[in-house]
């Protein structure tokens, strides 16, 4: 049992990291000279790297919001886990750390979605970047996570 505690909380770790990651990354758009994310639009030329600020557009305001909620809703979901771990009763479950952690993969999945759909396409050849990729990659990981964790049950 404590094996597959270890398991489930190093999971839930990494799923975090990769959530902070794909947030503050400046890669979910690439290009040959520029790079945009959810905060900064860069290009370099030969005279450097110059960022200014993300456009102020509603559909990038929504995706920076649920990021930034999946990131929090992830990071409570791992307080109350560890809470949960030490004052849940034997037998009990873990459905408040499920919720919280299938509420973080709703919203990174919400927030990936837009921004695929939403994107510019300023004319020249772009792709997604890894911070992008990220976020795909925790959605599935963070939904798997939060349907362990309704599964998974206390035990002495």
């Amino acid at each position: 049992m404590l094996l597959i505690l270890l398991g489930v909380l190093i999971l839930h770790v990494i799923i975090l990291i990769l959530l902070i990651v794909s947030t503050a990354a400046s890669a979910w758009s690439v290009a040959d000279n520029s790079a945009k994310d959810l905060w900064y639009k860069c290009l370099t030329n030969n005279r450097g790297y110059h960022c200014q600020p993300s456009s102020n557009e509603d559909w990038i305001q929504a995706v920076q919001a649920l990021m930034i909620l999946s990131v929090l809703f992830c990071f409570f979901s791992l307080i109350a886990f560890l809470y949960q771990l030490f004052r849940l009763v034997k037998g009990g479950r873990f459905f408040f750390t499920a919720i919280f952690q299938i509420l973080a993969s709703v919203f990174v999945m919400c927030g990936a979605i837009i921004y695929t759909v939403m994107r510019p396409n300023d004319g020249i050849h772009t792709n997604f970047g890894y911070a992008y990729v990220l976020a795909w990659v925790a959605f599935p990981m963070c939904l798997i996570s939060g349907l362990i964790y309704i599964v998974l049950r206390k035990k002495e």
